[in-house]
């Protein structure tokens, strides 16, 4: 029994294959679901893996974004690999790449070998998520797909929240590797079940042979350029603060022309090429360049401050990565409940409203942080959590529903595929800007407070020898106890330091979400009800 359509045989509609189009819906949920989890779960245990591979925070955090950028890398040629190949092969061998480096990962020795699996990881990952909606569109018959794609949702919603607590729990029980050796097990049950269960349509089968015989190839040139663009910025945002960028380090400068050649050499190739691997032509609407954008901004605030909120209360407030990772449970549950009231409205409110009310909230959920110091509590975090996870569904279910008005049902794949990459792009750029931010700002802090600091004022000398006494009743005798004072106050600069350059990092991220709000106000009315057409 095969086809899109199916067939009924005693009252249950078959998947392709014959399978219960369920079990086939459990098996796609939990491979995406996997897939997700891996970009949040590592987020927790940065501190553990800069530690055990010795490197600073800054450059740990490639850990997530090398992830994202491959990972959108692979999303530009999903589409027109699965049509191509199949998308059940297509399908098992981004599973069976995800599930390999994942393991690797575990084994990394290094950070430079970390951050080559990760890549390799982020390429296995790119492909999971459009090909799980095809899929499930493949396996159900249109009046049962809405379910499907619920199941599919939930998968999506509850990763995120699932993966900074397992992530913080394997690192504070076990090690940082188990948050990567974790999809072993998982991984292969998942492939012996695909390679059981899953069967292309004979739709998807037609399509295939359909590209064959007209010999359309993949546009092997634009995706090169492409991921060559994608990749030299992502060394640029994130390597650059450190290297002095331009000023005297040939890498920087290396990266630098091939970011401008690769961007220069892009555009027009894809804007000519008969079948290009991602229709830049469509950022020419306006009604999808502003979604695009919208979706650019919202990526990097969600990408940032999962990594930011526990980075904070990890160094500065004495939690557990556990502890870390609780602080964003809260928030990803109120996600969930979001998404499920935003489901239910949207089919009565315009997607530009939807938008700008949570853009308005979850920038009012950052000004929130930017209250912090230093006897903040558990609960000021998480509440600021609840603020941002109420907001974002609104905008992550609006901008999808709102990208696709006006488009022909042609270029939806490909429209998938842009604010997908623009999602995992805006990500990693996210976490990018705000570590040049918290460096940067921190430099800053730091000169004007030293200035400040003036050793023979009254106020420092009383500090210091209050400090003097407390560490001479504590066991420390004469130039010691006072060398432990001036250590002490230098600490304390220093924490002062940091909580000022996070409020700075934290104000730029509001900054940028509030300007989501006018954005949002020029976006086109659309046909409410009919929903977003799903990515094939």
């Amino acid at each position: 029994m095969s086809g899109s359509a199916a067939r009924i045989a005693g009252g249950q509609a078959k998947a392709p294959g014959g399978h219960n189009p369920w079990i086939v819906a459990l098996v796609v949920a939990l491979a995406t679901f996997m897939e997700v989890l891996d970009t949040t779960i590592a987020n927790v245990a940065l501190r553990y893996i800069s530690g055990a591979l010795a490197v600073g925070p800054d450059e740990s955090a490639w850990v997530v974004t090398s992830y994202l950028v491959a990972n959108a890398i692979t999303l530009i040629a999903s589409s027109f690999l699965a049509k191509r190949y199949g998308r059940k092969a297509f399908f098992m061998w981004s599973v069976a790449l995800f599930t390999l480096s994942s393991v690797l990962c575990g084994f990394a020795w290094s950070l430079e070998s970390l951050l080559f699996f990760r890549v390799l990881q982020g390429l296995g990952g790119g492909g999971m998520a459009p090909l799980a909606q095809s899929i499930l569109a493949d396996s159900f018959p249109p009046e049962k797909r809405g379910q499907a794609f619920a199941l599919y949702g939930v998968a999506i919603v509850v990763a995120p929240v699932i993966g900074p607590t397992l992530g913080g729990w394997l690192s504070d029980n076990a090690s940082w590797h188990w948050c990567f050796l974790i999809n072993g097990p998982v991984g292969v049950i998942a492939l012996a079940l695909m390679y059981w269960l899953i069967e292309d349509s004979e739709a998807a089968k037609r399509e295939r042979r359909a590209l064959r015989e007209k010999g359309i190839r993949f546009d092997l040139v634009g995706f090169l350029l492409v991921a060559t663009f994608l990749g030299s910025l992502e060394v640029i945002l994130d390597e650059g603060q450190r290297k002095d960028w331009f000023g005297t380090s040939t890498l920087m400068n290396v990266f630098g022309v091939l970011t401008v050649v690769s961007f220069l050499a892009m555009m027009p190739w894809l804007l000519t090429a008969k079948n290009p691997v991602i229709d830049l032509r469509l950022l020419k609407r306006r009604q999808f360049s502003a979604c695009f954008v919208v979706m650019l901004f919202t990526g990097a605030v969600l990408i940032s401050t999962t990594q930011f909120i526990p980075q904070i209360t990890q160094e500065y407030y004495g939690y557990t990565a556990t502890l870390s990772g609780l602080v964003l449970g809260p928030g990803g549950i109120m996600t969930v409940v979001s998404m499920l009231v935003v489901g239910r409205v949207s089919s009565f409110i315009q997607p530009k409203w939807l938008i700008a009310a949570g853009g308005t909230i979850v920038a009012l959920g950052l000004y929130d942080l930017t209250r912090l110091y230093g006897d903040t509590t558990f609960g000021f975090f998480a509440w600021s959590r609840i603020y941002i996870g109420i907001g974002l569904p609104m905008i992550f279910l609006s901008v999808t529903s709102a990208s696709y008005e006006g488009l022909p049902k042609d270029k939806t794949d490909q429209a998938s595929a842009l604010i997908n990459v623009a999602r995992n792009v805006g990500g990693s750029m996210g976490v990018s800007l705000a570590q040049n931010v918290l460096a940067y700002r921190s430099q800053f802090h730091q000169s004007r407070l030293v200035d400040t600091l003036d050793p023979s004022s009254p106020a420092y000398q009383q500090t210091l020898s209050q400090a003097t006494r407390y560490f001479q009743q504590h066991g420390f005798a004469g130039p010691d106890a006072q060398n432990q004072a001036v250590a002490w106050i230098g600490q304390q600069l220093a924490t002062q330091v940091a909580y000022w350059a996070y409020i700075d990092v934290f104000w730029v991220l509001a900054v940028l979400t509030a300007g989501l709000v006018p954005l949002a106000l020029i976006l086109k009315t659309v046909k409410l009800g009919g929903g977003a057409p799903a990515a094939h």
